[in-house]
């Protein structure tokens, strides 16, 4: 029991060790440091909770909510240009994504079913192939067959957007709607009640017949079927509802950071959204809210002071920022492995007991014979 509990955890105690190893060496002050994993929390925990519906469904880390971020991104790319400012422009924003959205997330999921064990690479490599189809619009459409406007945002040959879309007029107004400040910590009350009531509706969604089809798809897909569930149908469900939160997801986070980087920002919004839920303690099969708190408290602390410790020991701070990137990539891998590694053992255990029966039944008919 003791070693089963110690595998689960092994990857948040790892990251509280290095954490607790790196924040005395970074120097930084308390208040500085909580400020920054609140604003932080704010930031990321909306797009990290998308991934857990996927997950519950037996789909696994759904690395296709890149899908949902560049639907997202268009639609505060479309807002910019009307100049629509503030709230009312995250909200058309949110509107202008969701069909887009839906569709990847359909299409996604088509896909999906198509390659089932195999989903997380399959949605992995998914999402360059619809990177490119989104640059292929941001680069060369807008301004030439989907009106552009305003030339501030738009490359000096007259289409194609620039690399950089600010979104100044838009930036924290959601975060800075009702914020408090306790000892001199920010804390941003309208988002929080956001996050807040995305947990209580996958705690809900879990619970009605849509939420035990798709838990049931994810314990066994062949026993789901006999029991009546159309597996394909709930499978693509829970990509299109991940798809969706996703945009929503990437909509507060670049409010939060006040400009887009149109071509580099939702690359790599996968990836460490999925890295902070596997250091929460989640895995390939299992992923619960607590785990995404506890993930995004570790793994941007880590990216906090890194880069610090980093210049404090080598006196180079790129070393820091080469290590936290390492080690994103790194706990991923070691989650993965271990999923794969557990699994294996179980299958075994459970082949050694079915050929135990086995024996056990002819034994018993030799007696009788």
């Amino acid at each position: 029991m003791k070693n089963s509990f110690l595998a689960k955890a092994s990857v948040p105690l790892m990251f509280i060790l290095i954490c607790a190893f790196c924040i005395p060496i970074a120097g930084l002050s308390p208040s500085y440091l909580a400020n920054e994993i609140v604003t932080r929390m704010g930031r990321n925990s909306f797009l990290i909770l998308s991934l857990l519906i996927p997950i519950m469904a037996g789909m696994g880390l759904n690395f296709g909510m890149t899908l949902g971020a560049m639907a997202g991104e268009i639609g505060l790319i479309l807002v910019s240009d009307w100049q629509i400012v503030g709230i009312p422009g995250m909200v058309l924003a949110a509107i202008i994504s969701v069909p887009i959205s839906i569709l990847l997330g359909v299409f996604c999921g088509k896909i999906l079913n198509k390659a089932k064990g195999r989903e997380m690479i399959t949605s992995y490599i998914m999402s360059f192939f619809i990177n490119g189809i989104y640059q292929l619009v941001v680069l060369y459409l807008m301004g030439s067959v989907i009106p552009i406007k305003h030339s501030s945002i738009k490359l000096p040959r007259g289409y194609g957007i620039r690399n950089t879309v600010s979104l100044l007029r838009m930036r924290q107004h959601l975060d800075n709607l009702v914020a408090i400040k306790i000892g001199g910590i920010k804390i941003p009350v309208v988002t929080f009640i956001i996050i807040g009531l995305l947990c209580l509706f996958i705690i809900w969604f879990r619970r009605t017949k849509l939420g035990q089809d798709m838990r049931a798809v994810g314990q066994d897909m062949e026993v789901a079927r006999d029991a009546g569930i159309n597996v394909e149908r709930t499978r693509i469900i829970s990509i299109v509802m991940s798809t969706v939160l996703a945009g929503f997801g990437m909509i507060i986070y670049l409010q939060n950071m006040g400009n887009i980087a149109t071509y580099s920002s939702h690359s790599q919004i996968g990836m460490f959204c999925i890295a902070a839920l596997l250091v929460g303690g989640a895995s390939v099969d299992r992923a619960s809210i607590g785990n995404v708190f506890l993930g995004v408290i570790l793994f941007h602390t880590m990216f906090i002071v890194a880069p610090r410790a980093g210049a404090y020991i080598t006196g180079d701070s790129m070393i820091g920022e080469y290590f936290r990137v390492f080690v994103s990539y790194a706990v991923i891998t070691v989650a993965l492995v271990m999923y794969e590694t557990s699994k294996r053992k179980a299958k075994s255990a459970a082949g050694e007991q079915l050929a135990k029966a086995q024996e056990e039944e002819e034994h018993a008919g030799k007696e009788q014979a």
